[in-house]
């Protein structure tokens, strides 16, 4: 009797994952799961989310947690993964410590597309928040200032 209860509670389980990992992907069109596929082929734990014009998928790949951004198309627009400061170029991370030193990170974020790559970074004192960008490993430009 617990044998059978236990299949059916483990049948009912599978059917309803599987039910609604379909309907996750229903939305995103195959061109774009295929081009995911191909792209990164040993993601793990992916999931999708989709827009008007833009299909998200969120993975693993190699144990780190990446975002990839693609275009109706199956074009890969981005992707995007979080960093910790020690990942970044050694002139951004000095230019960092040097201009904004009594700030701190509350998000850092590697972004590649269209063969470049770009750095976003969160900082945040006790008054402001600044939101800094590199198009390259140069040095920051300011994206987004706020006061508290």
């Amino acid at each position: 009797m617990k044998k059978s209860i236990l299949t059916w509670v483990l049948l009912l389980t599978v059917s309803i994952s599987s039910t609604f990992a379909n309907n996750k992907i229903e939305n995103v069109n195959e061109t774009v799961i295929s081009s995911f596929k191909k792209d990164f082929a040993s993601a793990q734990e992916v999931t999708w989310e989709k827009s008007k014009e833009v299909s998200k998928a969120t993975f693993k790949l190699n144990d780190q947690v990446m975002f990839a951004y693609y275009a109706e198309d199956g074009n890969l627009l981005a992707v995007i993964r979080n960093i910790v400061s020690s990942q970044l170029p050694i002139n951004l991370l000095s230019d960092l410590k040097k201009n904004y030193g009594s700030y701190w990170i509350s998000d850092l974020f590697e972004m590649a597309s269209d063969n470049s790559t770009s750095y976003y970074v969160t900082l945040q004192s006790g008054d402001q928040t600044v939101v800094l960008k590199s198009y390259s490993s140069t040095g920051w430009e300011t994206f987004k200032k706020e006061k508290k």
